[in-house]
């Protein structure tokens, strides 16, 4: 009589496509959590911080420039706000007709291909909230001179007090576009730092010459 051996029977799991997927790609969602496209703040980042760039340096520069030939510290401050107002006014409508025009080129393609439709043009560039950043940023950036020339008298001072606060802030709007773009800090603040230096020797250097030279 043969004898019968029990047999164990292996429980079988279960285990379909999905669950092969997650084992062997257990961090694929996270992973694309933390993959982040920095090109898509371009247009913000050229809004705010060069508009902030573009006040700080402008307004500085012709507050240096006067200050090459005049003294008076009522002159230089009155010469930066106007300066300030007239840059802000020229910003926001260089942006306001720039991204306009681009947003009816995007329109007139939409319309071409068939695909306007109000979801579709929610995604594009509105022109009114970039020229209110321009203006806002170039603000911003052309009120650190005049603050820091308004309390102070003495000629040589104000210059260096203003050459010095313009510096400290062209380094953080280097280092901040830096830190958004994910670019090098260094290099990034090097170049906006240099970059504003040269803009104030220069208008501080011709609006000299050209003065003693009518004098």
């Amino acid at each position: 009589m043969a004898s019968t051996k029990p047999t164990h029977h292996q429980p079988t799991i279960p285990v379909s496509f999905k669950d092969v997927e997650s084992v062997v790609h257990p961090h694929e969602e996270d992973l694309d959590e933390t993959i982040v496209d920095y090109s898509k703040r371009a247009q913000v980042l050229r809004a705010a911080v060069l508009g902030a760039n573009d006040g700080l340096l402008s307004t500085a520069s012709l507050m240096m420039g006067v200050g090459a030939v005049r003294k008076d510290a009522k002159i230089m401050i009155l010469t930066g706000f106007a300066g300030l107002v007239a840059g802000a006014c020229a910003m926001a409508i260089g942006e306001f007709v720039s991204v306009h025009s681009q947003y009816d080129i995007e329109v007139a393609q939409m319309k071409r291909e068939g695909n306007e439709t109000e979801t579709e043009k929610e995604k594009l560039p509105n022109p009114y909230t970039a020229a209110a950043a321009s203006a806002v940023s170039f603000v911003a950036g052309a009120l650190v001179p005049l603050l820091g020339a308004c309390f102070i008298k003495e000629y040589k001072v104000r210059l260096g007090v203003v050459i010095a606060v313009v510096s400290l802030a062209l380094v953080g709007f280097g280092a901040l576009s830096a830190f958004l773009g994910k670019a090098p800090a260094f290099k990034s603040s090097l170049r906006v730092l240099l970059g504003g230096w040269l803009a104030m020797g220069i208008t501080f250097g011709l609006t000299k010459a050209i003065g003693a030279a009518s004098a």
